[in-house]
C-alpha cells in the first residue's frame, strides 16, 4: 500500500475537489438510507405492526421517538385518506430521495472525475521531466521498449486500477459505517452476528488481492519486453529486410508476445474472479443472517417486527454493494500497485549528474580547458585513465584512435552529459561539477555522428532550443551548405521532415545538424566524426565552412578520416582510455607510431 500513497499524494493539490466528492458522497448515502427507511414503518402499519399511533410522541433523540413519530403522522394521513394514498404518499417521497441520491452520486463523480484526470497529468508530466534529468548513463542500462511502456501502460493501469478506486476511499467506507450504524440503532444483536461474518470474505478476498498483485508485475515486465521488439523492430527494419530475417525476428516477437498473453490472462483471470467470489461470500452471509433474523422476529419476546427485520435485510443487502466495491477495488489497487512500482522504479532512480550549492555561472569562455588526472568508467569497467591535456582558447584538439577507444566519452565528460570518476574536468580554472549545467551546456555546441533530429520543419530542427528569426536559420543554413537543397524541398524551411529525419538524405541530415550547431554561435565545438556521413562533394564544402566557424572558436573534433584534423593545433592518440601519443599532424608522423600506422592504412585503404 505504500505505492497507492504515493500516488495519492499527487490528489493532495486537489483538496477542493476532494471535499466536494466527499460533501455529495455523504449526502449521496443518507439519502439513499433515508429512502430504504421510509419504508420501515410503513411495513409495519400493512403488516398492523405495530398499531396506529394517535397520540403525537414527545420528543427525544432516541430511535423510538423518530419511529413513533413517523408511525403518528403516516396515522394521521391514513385516517384522513387511506392506505394507498398513503402508499402513493410513501413512494413519491422515496423517488425524490431516490433523485436526490443520485443527483448527488453524480456531482461526487463529476469532482472526482478532476482529481483523476489531473492526477495522472501530473504523473506522466514527471515521469517525462524525470527522463529528460536522468543522465544519459541510466539509458544504457534500460530498455527503450520498457521505459515507454511504463510512460504509457503503467501509467493507464494507474488511471483505470487505482484512481478509478479512489471513489473506494471517500465513498464506500462512508456507506458501510452509515449502514452498519443504521443496522446497530434497528437490532445491535444481528449486526454483531452479521460483522462477526463479513472478515472471514475480507480475509479471502485479500489473499486473492495479493496473488494479483504478482501477476500484475508479470505481466507489465512482458509488456515491456514486447514494446521493446517492436521499437527494435522499426529501427532495424532494414536490416532486418536486407538479410532475410524477417521469420525470426517473427518466432522472437510471438514468443514475447505468448508470454505476455499468458501472464495478462492469469492476471485477467484473478481480477474477475475478486467480484462474484466477494459476492458469493456476501449471499453465504446473508442467508445466514435470514436464518439467525427470522429466528428472532418468531420469537414473541425480542420485540423485533417483521418491517423492521424487512428493512434490516434490504439495508444489509445494500452493505454488500459497498463492501463488494471495496473488494473489488483493493483487488484493482493491488493491480495497480505493480504499476506504480515500476514508474516508482524511474522516479527514484539517482540522477548522478547533481548541481551543488553556490554554483558557479558561465557567462562566457574566457581563457581554456583542463582535464586533470581524468579517468572514468562505466560501473567498474575503466574506459578512460589518468588523461591529462590543456585545450587553450581558439585551439582545435583532435581526438584519434580505433573505435572503443574512449574518443566520445572524453569528449561527452564536457558537457557533463557523463561525470569524470577520478580527476577534475576544468573550464577557465572551474570545476564544471561545481558549475550551474545549463551554463555550461550553454558554451558548447555538439554535432553527432548520427544525426539527431526531430519529426516537425526544418526550421524548427536547426533553431532548436533557440528563438530565432527566418533569416538567421537561412543563414546558419547557408553556412553549413543545407540552404540549396532546403528551398529546393515543397515547402522550403517548413518541410515535415520526418521520424528522425528520415524524408532526407543521410547527408541532408548531417548537414541540417551542422547548422543547427552554427546557429547556436558557441565559443565551444564538439564535432564527433561530423561530416562522416556526407558525399565527397558535400563533405569538401561543409568541411571548409566548419574550418572558417572554428577559426575563433574552441574545438573538440572526433575523427577517423585523418585528413580532416590535420589542421588541428594538437592531436591526441587514444587506445584503451589512455593518451598514447600526441602533437601534429606531422609530428605524429615523423614519431612512426599509431598515428603514422592509423595514416598508412588509410592511405592504403584508399
Amino acid at each position: 500500500m505504500k505505492d497507492f500513497a504515493k500516488i495519492l499524494i499527487y490528489a493532495l493539490k486537489y483538496k477542493t475537489y476532494a471535499g466536494l466528492n466527499i460533501l455529495f458522497n455523504i449526502l449521496s448515502v443518507i439519502f439513499d438510507l433515508l429512502s430504504l427507511l421510509f419504508f420501515i414503518p410503513f411495513l409495519n402499519l400493512l403488516f398492523n405492526e405495530p398499531s396506529v399511533v394517535t397520540t403525537k410522541p414527545t420528543f427525544s433523540f432516541t430511535k423510538e421517538f423518530f419511529q413513533d413519530y413517523f408511525n403518528y403522522t403516516l396515522s394521521s394521513f391514513i385516517q384522513e385518506n387511506d392506505k394507498v394514498q398513503a402508499l402513493l404518499y410513501v413512494c413519491f417521497a422515496v423517488g425524490v430521495l431516490f433523485f436526490l441520491k443520485n443527483l448527488c452520486r453524480y456531482l461526487g463523480m463529476y469532482f472526482i472525475g478532476v482529481i483523476r484526470n489531473g492526477v495522472i497529468r501530473d504523473i506522466r508530466k514527471d515521469i517525462y521531466y524525470k527522463l529528460l534529468a536522468l543522465p544519459l548513463s541510466f539509458y544504457s542500462e534500460e530498455r527503450k521498449g520498457d521505459i515507454l511502456a511504463r510512460i504509457t501502460n503503467d501509467v493507464q493501469e494507474i488511471e483505470w486500477s487505482i484512481l478509478s478506486s479512489l471513489e473506494m476511499i471517500f465513498r464506500e467506507p462512508l456507506a458501510i459505517i452509515l449502514s452498519i450504524a443504521t443496522m446497530i440503532v434497528i437490532n445491535p444483536s444481528l449486526t454483531i452476528f452479521s460483522l462477526i461474518l463479513l472478515p472471514i470474505s475480507g480475509l479471502v478476498i485479500g489473499r486473492l488481492g495479493k496473488s494479483l498483485k504478482r501477476s500484475s508485475s508479470r505481466a507489465q515486465q512482458q509488456m515491456g519486453e514486447l514494446l521493446s521488439n517492436v521499437e527494435e523492430t522499426l529501427t532495424g527494419l532494414r536490416i532486418i529486410k536486407a538479410f532475410n530475417a524477417e521469420n525470426a525476428s517473427k518466432q522472437k516477437f510471438d514468443t514475447i508476445n505468448e508470454n505476455y498473453n499468458k501472464h495478462s490472462l492469469k492476471m485477467t483471470r484473478k481480477r474477475d474472479l475478486a467480484s462474484p467470489l466477494s459476492e458469493f461470500l456476501g449471499s453465504m452471509v446473508m442467508i445466514v443472517l435470514v436464518y439467525y433474523g427470522g429466528s428472532l422476529v418468531l420469537q414473541d419476546d425480542t420485540h423485533f417486527s417483521g418491517g423492521e427485520f424487512i428493512g434490516y435485510i434490504i439495508i444489509f443487502g445494500k452493505l454488500i454493494a459497498p463492501v463488494k466495491a471495496f473488494t473489488t477495488a483493493y483487488s484493482n489497487v493491488q493491480k495497480g500497485a505493480a504499476s506504480a512500482d515500476r514508474i516508482n522504479m524511474i522516479m527514484q532512480a539517482e540522477n548522478h549528474i547533481t548541481e551543488v550549492e553556490n554554483l558557479h555561472i558561465f557567462n562566457q569562455f574566457i581563457d581554456k580547458i583542463e582535464y586533470k588526472n581524468v579517468s572514468f568508467a562505466y560501473g567498474t569497467e575503466l574506459v578512460l585513465r589518468n588523461i591529462n591535456f590543456t585545450i587553450e582558447k581558439g585551439k582545435t584538439i583532435a581526438l584519434v584512435g580505433e573505435s572503443g577507444g574512449g574518443k566520445s566519452t572524453l569528449a561527452d565528460l564536457l558537457p557533463r552529459f557523463y561525470d569524470v570518476t577520478d580527476g577534475e574536468l576544468l573550464i577557465d580554472g572551474k570545476n564544471v561539477k561545481h558549475a550551474s549545467l545549463k551554463s555550461v551546456r550553454s558554451l558548447m555546441g555538439v554535432v553527432t555522428q548520427e544525426s539527431i533530429l526531430f519529426n516537425d520543419t526544418i526550421f524548427n530542427n536547426i533553431a532548436f532550443g533557440i528563438d530565432a528569426t527566418k533569416e538567421q536559420v537561412m543563414e546558419a543554413a547557408k553556412i553549413a551548405n543545407a540552404h540549396q537543397f532546403i528551398v529546393e524541398l515543397e515547402n522550403g524551411y517548413e518541410t515535415n521532415i520526418g521520424d528522425r529525419g528520415g524524408k532526407l538524405s543521410g547527408g541532408q541530415r548531417q548537414r541540417i545538424s551542422i547548422a543547427r550547431a552554427v546557429l547556436k554561435n558557441p565559443p565551444i565545438l564538439i564535432l564527433d566524426e561530423a561530416t562522416s556521413a556526407l558525399d565527397t562533394e558535400s563533405e569538401k564544402l561543409v568541411q571548409d565552412a566548419l574550418f572558417n566557424l572554428m577559426k575563433n572558436r574552441t574545438s573538440v573534433v572526433i575523427a577517423h578520416r585523418l585528413s580532416t584534423i590535420q589542421h588541428a593545433d594538437e592531436i591526441l592518440v587514444l587506445v584503451k582510455g589512455e593518451i598514447v601519443e600526441r602533437g601534429t599532424h606531422n609530428e605524429l608522423l615523423n614519431k612512426n607510431g599509431v598515428y603514422k600506422k592509423l595514416s598508412d592504412l588509410q592511405t592504403f585503404a584508399s
